[in-house]
């Protein structure tokens, strides 16, 4: 994809899921990255192995609930390798369970990472791209940011704003020169569940339920999003199925609220721990 080809990208949350693979794939598109983690030992491996492959790539140390921090790695790039052409704020975390077992604990860290991180990173990089007239910003949001889910809302809060900002953003840059999509997958085969908290729930019943034959293979799915940034798409969504959840959301509400109903009582009988 000669799309990327000598362009200069940050891929936060770059040590692993979605988040190493655009790293990967990017690369091997020829454009120069950086991959941005709060585990640092993970993202100098992902630099390796790109550079390792003929690439070109570092790995910087980030954590994306740092606004400050932020702000210098992207105007730190920008000033050491002359332009910033895509800001991929990928980083975050998943909590499941119901309302009533969440404490204020799992609502902050999910607002300061997956929300707050995707502003700091969105604002560092406008103020750049807009100064030299170009650039993409590219928010990973999720399906659970078009259409509810419940278990999960502190997580669907989160990606309802990636959304909207991204989507409110893109028209504001679009006569400035700065492009901004926002990237909704359903369900792609990352390390995100596993290393998600779930308050009140029997853990690995949850995780063996998952439904893996609907999960998208990373690399297909970076290659969707890929292709979706280098056509300007606003919304990218990898798969068949999240595409018709959504519509299903859309056009149909009163199913997907009587689908979420019976999520929901599913959920209680198998997972949730009874006290």
């Amino acid at each position: 994809m000669s799309h990327f080809k000598d362009k200069v990208a940050i891929v936060t949350g770059g040590a692993s899921g979605i988040g190493r693979e655009l790293c990967r794939q990017l690369g091997g598109h020829g454009a120069t990255v950086i991959a941005a983690d709060i585990n640092r030992e993970g993202a100098e491996q992902v630099a390796s192995s790109i550079a390792g492959s003929g690439g070109r790539a570092s790995a910087a140390l980030l954590d994306v609930t740092d606004p400050e921090e932020t702000r210098k790695l992207v105007e730190g790039t920008a000033a050491d390798l002359g332009r910033l052409d895509y800001v991929f704020n990928n980083a975050g975390i998943a909590i499941g369970g119901e309302a009533r077992d969440l404490d204020w604990g799992h609502w902050r860290r999910m607002l300061d990472i997956n929300l707050m991180g995707v502003i700091y990173g969105s604002r560092a990089a406008y103020s750049v791209m807009v100064e030299q007239g170009f650039g993409h910003i590219v928010n990973t949001a999720s399906g659970a940011g078009l259409f509810p889910i419940p278990n999960s809302l502190p997580y669907v809060t989160t990606k309802f704003g990636v959304v909207g900002l991204s989507l409110s953003m893109r028209a504001e840059g679009a006569d400035l020169g700065v492009k901004v999509s926002v990237v909704c997958p359903a369900m792609i085969e990352t390390p995100i569940f596993e290393a998600g908290s779930y308050p009140n729930m029997d853990r690995e019943k949850f995780l063996d339920s998952l439904p893996r034959f609907l999960m998208n293979d990373v690399k297909d799915a970076v290659r969707v999003i890929l292709r979706g940034v280098s056509r300007n798409r606003g919304i990218i969504i990898d798969s068949w199925h999240g595409r018709l959840a959504w519509r299903i959301f859309r056009f149909l509400p009163a199913l997907a609220h009587f689908n979420n109903r019976l999520a929901v009582k599913n959920s209680r009988a198998k997972f949730r721990n009874q006290s």
